[in-house]
């Protein structure tokens, strides 16, 4: 596979807490040169961020991020506060302590109300799967596609662990056709992306694909 197909479902993110507007200035400017799918920045720079590049890259956001527990009145707010702000995408991370207690019909009506608050723009659910049993995956596969959310995505990169192929393969068995499939957390060489996007994936939230690129192509290799 091509890097460049590569870097065109790469989600090129920077979440932080201590991120700067210098630094995430540098990640758009690294997203619009590289041709990245998004860049997936704090809530609190997406409006800067799309004065910044205007229609040359999607802004991504997160939201009731990293532990998903906030109400849903809140992560609806923020939903929408994001899209008035210019976000053409939102990642959400569901409530984990509902999956815990099989609070299914909870969670699915907790994401299509906030896919509602996102009016249009795409929603990416966060179920955290370094967290969850196979079992609990599975039955997060079935609220999240019947949600009418657009991708299922397995982590923050905040908690215990990020993507392993073995998530990735789960979700393409268990999601309707309709929703697309999100890895993030640790992925640290073209090789694991690549094998990511075979099995399935056709997002990858990264910063170190970006970073891959301009390495090959400070040495003349790209």
């Amino acid at each position: 596979m091509k890097l460049e197909e590569i870097l065109a479902k790469c989600d090129h993110t920077l979440l932080t807490q201590t991120a700067t507007w210098e630094e995430i200035r540098t990640v758009c400017a690294d997203g619009m040169k590289f041709h990245t799918a998004s860049v997936c920045i704090p809530a609190s720079f997406v409006k800067q961020a799309k004065e910044y590049v205007g229609d040359r890259l999607p802004i991504c956001t997160v939201i009731g991020f990293p532990n998903g527990y906030d109400t849903t009145a809140a992560k609806c707010f923020m939903a929408t506060d994001a899209v008035e702000n210019g976000a053409d995408e939102v990642d959400m991370v569901i409530n984990i302590g509902w999956a815990k207690e099989g609070k299914w019909e909870d969670i699915t009506a907790e994401i299509a109300a906030i896919k509602a608050a996102c009016h249009g723009k795409l929603l990416k659910v966060i179920i955290e799967t370094c967290l969850l049993t196979d079992d609990e995956k599975i039955a997060l596969c079935k609220c999240v596609s019947d949600s009418g959310a657009d991708f299922i995505k397995t982590s923050t990169g905040f908690s215990k662990a990020g993507a392993t192929f073995h998530d990735v393969e789960l979700f393409s068995q268990h999601v309707a056709p309709h929703v697309k499939i999100k890895a993030a957390g640790g992925i640290s060489s073209l090789e694991d992306a690549e094998k990511f996007i075979q099995l399935g994936a056709s997002r990858l939230g990264t910063s170190r694909i970006v970073k891959i690129a301009k390495g090959l192509q400070q040495n003349g290799s790209y």
